[in-house]
């Protein structure tokens, strides 16, 4: 699609669908929905798009979720509803809700009002103006998260720049905007541990990033804990593991270097005992057996992860299951399970 031929087509009945992921937010949900509509109502007003819809991916929630939502249907017919059999995730969702949403251009966002939804207009501007298929948002501020939290997710984000093979920007997290091809494409990989911030960068195409200022969680508490271990497993099985053989590279050198040591060393020790020389065997002994089989472990560690991803990969389980769906024409639904 060239730039001129997606602004051509940008005004000809552009249909926006947002994608929100989400679990036990009955706290947040009214207000989310409130604001989405004045948005989104307010960019139809101004024929910036045609229509618009309201995919809630629900990831078997246990409060009221499901029932504010089904109260919502009723009397508007912009709520869609995906209910998962059990708890898949945030990443599968947001797959799923990409899946059946029946729009052109997609939003998909974390449902706790920390992402603006006032933010959209300056998202579809950017798409419009620039031709892009992805418009990222990058936080340049982020209210109410520890110091801690800062730092560790500031390192998370260095470690993954300097040995991914791929180019992540820091703080672009789970805001974007796609083009209908764009989230095809994405679709279509059945990684089973996506990580949707990498691939969507792997995925290529023109993008761009708008910068925004992240507000506090509405109510509620999270869900995502950074010593959690979600959180943690995530980072190391779906963003580090499925972007980078770093960590293979970095385990062969340290080998190799330990190998090099152990090689001197005993040409040294030969050295001294053709010498005549008395060596303590027994301190340098066990240093050495224990460092050693440290490493072997970490080794054994590091290669188990890769091993363990592989054969997640060779199941070929689908990513999701979705138990029920409201508010979707048959049409629809008959094509999402295809």
């Amino acid at each position: 699609m060239s730039t001129n031929h997606h602004k051509e087509n940008y005004t000809s009945g552009n249909k926006v669908s947002v994608i929100l992921s989400f679990r036990n937010e009955e706290d947040v949900l009214p207000e989310l929905i409130k604001r989405l509509r004045q948005t989104l109502i307010s960019e139809k007003i101004k024929k910036v798009i045609a229509a618009y819809e309201l995919v809630f991916v629900n990831d078997v929630s246990t409060d009221r979720s499901l029932e504010i939502l089904l109260s919502e249907l009723q009397n508007h017919k912009d709520i869609k509803i995906i209910n998962m059999s059990r708890n898949f995730g945030v990443s599968p969702c947001v797959l799923a809700g990409m899946k059946y949403a029946t729009g052109n251009i997609l939003v998909y966002m974390d449902a706790d009002l920390q992402d603006p939804p006032e933010l959209i207009p300056e998202m579809l501007n950017a798409y419009k103006k620039m031709g892009v298929d992805v418009v990222h948002t990058q936080r340049t501020s982020r209210d109410g998260e520890s110091k801690i939290k800062l730092a560790i997710t500031k390192l998370g984000y260095s470690i993954l720049k300097k040995v991914s093979t791929i180019d992540i920007a820091p703080n672009i997290g789970d805001f974007k905007l796609l083009s209908r091809r764009a989230a095809d494409h994405l679709i279509q990989l059945k990684e089973h541990r996506p990580f949707i911030r990498g691939l969507i960068n792997w995925i290529g195409f023109k993008q761009t990033t708008i910068k925004y200022k992240r507000e506090k969680r509405f109510a509620g508490e999270t869900k995502f804990s950074i010593f959690s271990a979600k959180v943690i497993g995530n980072f190391f099985n779906s963003a580090l593991i499925s972007f980078s053989d770093m960590p293979l590279k970095l385990i062969s050198l340290v080998g190799f270097l330990v190998s090099m040591g152990a090689f001197a060393y005993s040409i040294w020790v030969m050295i001294n005992k053709f010498l005549g020389h008395n060596i303590p065997g027994w301190s340098a002994l066990m240093v050495a057996i224990l460092f050693l089989g440290g490493l072997n472990l970490l080794a054994m560690g590091i290669l188990g992860l890769y091993i363990n991803s592989i054969f997640i990969e060779t199941k070929r389980r689908l990513n999701f299951i979705v138990e029920s769906t409201f508010g979707f024409d048959k049409n629809n639904q008959a094509n999402a399970n295809n």
